[in-house]
């Protein structure tokens, strides 16, 4: 019975982790929290079979449910969540969506439908009930967990640690330790330990999904900017004195800061002026799709994005499948603001259709010239 007990509440916990990984993902929409809301079902789907499993004995597809959940699904999504967000480099991430459809779906099948022994007892079982086959795919998809939350350690290392970064390293870091207690689990059952890892699992993907989803703060800020919580904002406060835009008021207090550091106006620092390229190849027949899309989105910046100085979309005459997209963000602050606008996600969601491959070329101003008119004649406010 204290299995079953158990086994029910790390059940009923997985249940409570998906949603709140799930109103997590409407709030900040993003693949990686998208990612972890598949990997928490799926776990908690497999937990919720063991339930049955415990109490009445395991069959063939409370087994199979169950590894399905915590020894494919659940480590599989979780990697690739920390994968996307960590790794910022497109090419990269385009790769890993092609490695997990082949470590998702062909797996997935075989678990399915292979032959299981059928020698069970009311404890977890382990993956051993299987056939070689199925058990050697499971053991391909878990490398592959191991590759995707090493390069994720990795990426976010080399960027550093500083600001974001500690955050990063310790979301990453838990999602280390959720998805080894999942594979262990399903590799080795271990009867009333079982659940109890299992526990450990779900509130190390929980707590990892909640630390993402928290707006990104800054030193300067006494408070949390967060776009959110605004339906909790007394109405006549907000008309009476409208929210400052959170860009602006964290350039605001950095300004200040320097003033209280320095006792006066600051000199003129080097510039933060950040430049970033994109180059898109299209696939055949998909120029006009992706232009109008393009239009779309240049028209949405020029009009909502006061800190993006300039973006621009231009064909290439000696290479119709290109697009080169470039833009100038008054500062770092200023770039993040841009790549959380919706009209920037959508964009992003709709090019899969129309976009073979994507190079992006980050740039930091060292000199420049240019006409006072440039600005406004590109995009017109």
């Amino acid at each position: 019975m204290v299995t079953v007990g158990l086994t029910f509440i790390s059940a009923l916990v997985g249940w409570s982790a998906t949603a709140a990984l799930t109103a997590y993902a409407q709030r900040r929409p993003g693949v990686a929290m998208i990612a972890w809301s598949i990997a928490a079902l799926g776990i908690t789907v497999g937990l919720s079979a063991a339930v049955i499993g415990v109490m009445f004995d395991f069959g063939g597809a409370t087994f199979r449910l169950l590894h399905v959940g915590i020894s494919l699904i659940g480590p599989v999504y979780l990697a690739w969540g920390a994968f996307e967000y960590a790794v910022r480099a497109p090419n990269a991430r385009f790769t890993s969506r092609l490695f997990l459809s082949v470590f998702t779906i062909v797996p997935l099948v075989v678990l399915a439908v292979d032959r299981v022994s059928e020698r069970f007892g009311d404890s977890f079982p382990p993956l051993e009930h299987y056939d070689l086959i199925p058990r050697a795919l499971v053991n391909g998809a878990q490398v592959f967990v191991v590759v995707l939350l090493v390069t994720a350690l990795v990426a976010i290392v080399r960027r550093g640690l500083g600001g974001r970064g500690k955050v990063d390293l310790t979301v990453v870091l838990l999602l280390l330790v959720a998805a080894l207690l999942s594979i262990v689990v399903g590799r080795a059952g271990l009867g009333a330990m079982g659940p109890v890892l299992m526990l450990g699992s779900l509130a190390a993907l929980w707590g990892a999904g909640a630390m993402a989803a928290k707006p990104r703060r800054d030193p300067y800020d006494e408070v949390e900017d967060d776009y959110y919580d605004d339906e909790y904002d007394d109405v006549d406060d907000e008309l009476d004195d409208p929210q400052e835009e959170p860009v602006r008021r964290k350039r605001r207090h950095a300004e200040n800061h320097e003033e209280d550091l320095y006792g006066g106006a600051p000199s003129a620092p080097p510039s933060k002026v950040r430049g970033v390229i994109t180059i898109y190849t299209l696939a055949e027949g998909e120029g006009e799709g992706f232009d109008r899309l393009a239009a779309a989105v240049v028209a949405q910046v020029s009009a909502h994005e006061p800190d993006t100085l300039l973006f621009a979309a231009h064909t290439v005459p000696s290479a119709p499948l290109q697009r080169i997209v470039y833009a100038i963000y008054r500062d770092e602050l200023a770039q993040e603001e841009h790549e959380r606008q919706p009209h920037i996600l959508e964009f992003g969601r709709l090019l899969s259709g129309h976009v073979v491959a994507t190079n992006v070329i980050e740039l930091s101003l060292a000199d420049a010239a240019a006409n006072d008119g440039l600005a406004a004649m590109l995009m017109p406010r």
